[in-house]
């Protein structure tokens, strides 16, 4: 039995896009069949509305599929092992794939808000509405132009998606949208949702996540370094507005019971409703263990209460895996009950953005602004390391101080995102937008580096039937 990821407690089985397909691949009819949904005629009520996200999420967090069993596409960011730098053409197609199909449910929805087409809903509700679909909009797009650079932008007022021939906006453009979006939706989301709307995204989610794009635009490929205001003001705002706060406990930050807070502030939802690929499956190398950490990189994390939290180095049996020659695991996704860990279920969340990210993209961001670090600076990243050591004094990972440099601070806080964040689909990102890739790969493949490795491939599919696309260089 396995279960499923999505975006709210309940899904509406909707296949929108096939919906879309269907319709816009017909020929033109003389009668429209009484109660035949399309995407023009189905968007009538906040809770239709509602399904397009969960339709969207689904595209990314479904069985086998996407970021429910997409961690090889990242294996080059050296905490999962088999990273080689060998980027074969098409890596990465099926995430291209996800994100579009997602955007397009997105767009639909959207179009149909514009439309006035929702009938009783209120205006602050649409706004809500809004909100949401244009926080989904730009994360998704968020994604696209940091594995693939200049993309495509579709939009609910793109005419005919589905055939449009276009070119590739460029990377400002991409993020100009993404921008555009997450700072309506900072302006139009709760603070909170009740209960029993828990694992929506809210305002200091979108800040949170406004505040990575902007570090990322201060960073390649941009390399704009004013954005490092925007992201260190912003991240701050989260902090202050309190909504969020680390778990004190380093064993509970990715417990049942915490899935959705105080430290995860969004994430890929788990239930039980429908089936879909368990972290069971790829993580617990007592399990199938599709996907393992990289010895090399294992052995070089610090001895502190973390690594053994997130890192699964010991068996269920109690066999060390790295004195034993075995590949060690991702405990992270393993605090399951023991009853659904036993039947191979999980209803663990995968985190898109939390509050210990926002801390350190806080003390990145703060430091560059100033010139070196400030004391809130310090203090941000302090948090994060003193709860990994378990609140004692630590060697191995010894806590930021005053008197370092600024080059020095900022390569402690890209270090501790490392360890914090391994296993989140976030250290390939932080590899690519401070370029340095070969630094962190292994010496055995290195002589496998270019630079055009910082791109994936463009999917040969979508340039084939589109020939405004280009290529990127090397593929």
């Amino acid at each position: 039995m396995k279960n499923i990821k999505t975006f709210y407690d309940k899904v509406l089985p909707l296949s929108l896009c096939l919906l879309f397909t269907i319709s816009s691949s017909c020929n033109k009819l003389d009668e429209m069949p009484q109660g035949f949904a399309t995407p023009d005629n189905f968007y009538n009520t906040p809770s239709q509305v509602e399904s397009a996200f969960s339709a969207a999420m689904h595209q990314l967090w479904s069985a086998w599929n996407a970021y429910g069993y997409g961690m090889q596409v990242f294996h080059n960011d050296f905490q999962e092992n088999g990273g080689n730098l060998i980027i074969p053409d098409d890596w990465g197609s099926g995430l291209w794939a996800a994100h579009y199909a997602a955007i397009l449910n997105i767009n639909a929805a959207i179009k149909a808000m514009n439309g006035g087409k929702l009938a009783g809903a209120s205006q602050p509700e649409i706004g809500q509405l809004m909100g949401q679909a244009r926080f989904l909009r730009a994360y998704n797009y968020f994604m696209l132009v940091r594995m693939f650079g200049g993309i495509p932008l579709i939009t609910d007022s793109t005419n005919d998606p589905y055939h449009a021939q276009l070119k590739r906006s460029s990377i400002a453009d991409v993020y100009n949208l993404i921008i555009g979006d997450f700072n309506y939706a900072i302006a139009n989301l709760p603070a909170t949702w009740p209960a029993s709307q828990k694992g929506r995204p809210t305002a200091d989610a979108a800040r949170g996540l406004l505040a990575k794009v902007y570090l990322t635009m201060a960073t390649y490929p941009l390399n704009e370094p004013q954005y490092y205001q925007n992201a260190a003001e912003l991240a701050r705002q989260v902090i202050q507005n309190g909504n969020y706060h680390l778990i004190d406990s380093i064993n509970q930050v990715f417990g049942v019971a915490t899935q959705y807070g105080p430290e995860m502030m969004w994430s890929f939802n788990s239930n039980l409703i429908d089936p879909a690929t368990d972290p069971h499956i790829w993580s617990d190398m007592d399990g199938w263990g599709d996907f393992a950490a990289d010895p090399i990189w294992v052995a070089n994390y610090p001895d502190q209460p973390r690594k053994a939290a997130y890192v699964q180095i010991t068996s269920k049996g109690g066999v060390n895996y790295l004195a034993t020659g075995n590949l060690p695991g991702v405990q992270k996704y393993l605090y399951d009950s023991p009853s659904d860990y036993n039947a191979g279920i999980s209803i663990i969340n995968v985190p898109i953005i939390r509050y210990a990210d926002v801390l350190l993209i806080y003390a990145e961001a703060e430091n560059m602004v100033n010139g070196g670090p400030t004391q809130t600076a310090v203090d941000a990243i302090d948090q994060v390391i003193n709860r990994a050591n378990g609140y004692v004094p630590n060697p191995q990972d010894p806590l930021a101080t005053l008197s370092m440099s600024k080059e020095a601070f900022d390569a402690k806080v890209i270090q501790e995102r490392n360890y914090e964040l391994c296993f989140e689909y976030d250290r390939w990102f932080d590899i690519i937008r401070k370029r340095i890739l070969p630094e962190v790969a292994d010496s055995s493949v290195r002589q496998n580096f270019t630079p055009n490795d910082y791109l994936f491939p463009i999917p040969s599919q979508d340039i084939r039937l589109d020939p405004n696309l280009t290529q990127n260089p090397g593929y």
